[in-house]
């Protein structure tokens, strides 16, 4: 009959009794096992530091075996981050400075346990960085304070920048541009912050975000900063621009990009123009408005505004004269076919995008910096780029309408297929 094999018992595992008796209280002690100063994390230190003598007592032994005469010259301490808490790693340094361990690099602060990644990932989906750092300590028992939950984020900054400059297309078909505020620490109080939004749609149907810009205020002048900015990066026509009513928005767009076209988006159109409306005259109004930009041609809706006029002219003369001096631009859509006209009358494309920021930043009163709001907003939209990346609907029909009006100007930049 066959010898049964000895199974192997606890003290076989673990030989240092001190340290299978903390292992055992602390499973008993039902706590959470990956979490700073368990038996665990104090384990895991040890075997990472362990590996790490071990590695360069394999490199010393290559050196020797190859005539270098090379030897240890110390540590360098660090903490890394894990799932079983920070743990104070000691790196062993050789005399020529040649030693790179590959358990844990040169600049690397976690220990592949995808801490970096997880404190990302919920920034991006709109928690502060006290947020962070609770749920961190509720789900896994890590306790990282807020200025390293910072510096993990900071990690994005780079990738943020070289995002911001990066080459754009020459040719954009439709350009949404548009604002949200925020609030932002400032010197001890809060300033707003207009939150500028660039969002476009290439000759191939491709959305893309453009560009995120801070200033302190939405006007003219930064705008047109904006639009040299796409000129720098490579931005060099631009069809049709869907704008808000910014007075002065036109001529900051016709210094940059002279030959776009530009449609004044009506949805701002009416909300700006009926905010002083009486409560009783505004179903009635906003009914005979509408009769207005819904007309089939240019010459229904001058008809349609021209009753508008003699119905609501005498009360509300401000709200008529308004929609007379931005009347070209507010009707540029009726020039085009139906497909093209549902796309450019309104600027709901790029607020689309701002009901996304919102939502994810919900509750949020104000942000620390400048700095800290562009990086949330940066890895929000990163992180849902599956709802604003979406490829234009019934954008061949389009593309035709677009290449039968512009020619050239637009069918250049097709795609050979």
């Amino acid at each position: 009959m066959a010898k049964q094999k000895k199974k192997d018992t606890l003290a076989d595992l673990i030989p240092d009794a001190e340290l299978r008796d903390r292992m055992v209280s602390h499973l008993y002690s039902k706590k959470p096992l990956l979490s700073e100063g368990s038996v665990f994390s104090e384990l895991l230190q040890g075997v990472v530091n362990k590996m790490l003598e071990g590695e360069i007592e394999d490199f010393l032994t290559e050196e020797r075996a190859s005539g270098e005469e090379n030897k240890r010259n110390g540590y360098t301490s660090k903490q890394l981050l894990s799932a079983a808490g920070p743990l104070s790693i000691r790196t062993p340094r050789d005399r020529n400075a040649d030693f790179e361990p590959e358990l844990v690099g040169k600049g690397q602060r976690e220990l592949s346990s995808g801490v970096d990644t997880q404190i990302i990932a919920l920034y991006a989906q709109g928690n502060s960085v006290e947020d962070v750092r609770r749920l961190l300590s509720k789900l896994y028992g890590l306790d990282i304070s807020a200025g390293k939950i910072s510096a993990i984020t900071d990690q994005v900054l780079p990738e943020i920048q070289a995002w911001r400059t990066r080459r754009l297309r020459s040719l954009y078909a439709i350009i949404y541009l548009d604002a949200v505020h925020f609030k932002v620490r400032h010197e001890g109080h809060y300033d707003s912050r207009a939150f500028y939004t660039v969002y476009g749609i290439d000759a191939e149907s491709e959305r893309d975000l453009l560009g995120l810009y801070i200033n302190e205020n939405e006007g003219t002048r930064r705008w047109g900063l904006v639009l040299e900015d796409l000129k720098e990066r490579g931005v060099a026509d631009v069809l049709i621009f869907c704008t808000d009513d910014l007075s002065g928005f036109s001529e900051a767009i016709a210094e940059v990009y002279p030959l776009a076209t530009i449609q004044k988006c009506i949805v701002h159109k009416v909300r700006s123009s009926t905010r002083f409306v009486d409560d009783k005259d505004s179903k009635a109004l906003r009914r005979d408005l509408r009769t207005v930009y819904t007309a089939s041609a240019r010459e229904g809706a001058r008809t349609a505004m021209a009753a508008f006029t003699v119905t609501w002219g005498s009360k509300y003369p401000r709200l008529v004269d308004s929609w007379q001096a931005d009347w070209e631009e507010l009707m540029v859509f009726l020039d085009y076919p139906k497909e093209l006209r549902r796309m450019i009358y309104t600027t709901n494309p790029v607020e689309a995008l701002h009901r996304i920021i919102r939502k994810l930043i919900k509750g949020k009163a104000a942000w620390v910096s400048d700095t800290a709001l562009i990086k949330q907003i940066y890895l929000s939209l990163m992180h849902n780029e599956k709802f604003w990346k979406k490829k234009a609907f019934g954008w061949k029909a389009i593309q035709r309408d677009l290449t039968q009006i512009y020619g050239e100007r637009f069918s250049r930049h097709l795609i050979e297929k």
